[in-house]
């Protein structure tokens, strides 16, 4: 069974705010790179930004199924 996607289930505002860190570590990962987003063209810089949003809405699902164990009380050594 597939899990629905993160950006299906967050309001558009989320989203929004997901997409403007994406952008912002793609800048960064490209200075790092030593390259410019002159160098890419709308597409490969479009396939960029979607791995940063993809790496962005696990790590928020990762932290919302921790924070959920904590409430619940479930610890990790069970």
């Amino acid at each position: 069974m597939k899990t629905p996607r993160l950006s299906s289930l967050v309001p558009s505002r989320i989203k929004r705010k997901i997409r403007e860190k994406a952008i912002s570590r793609t800048e960064t990962r490209l200075l790092i790179a030593g390259r410019r987003p002159e160098d890419f063209s709308e597409e490969e810089l479009e396939i960029i930004v979607r791995e940063e949003e993809e790496k962005l809405e696990g790590q928020l699902r990762e932290k919302g199924l921790l924070a959920l164990a904590a409430v619940l009380g479930i610890g990790w050594w069970l």
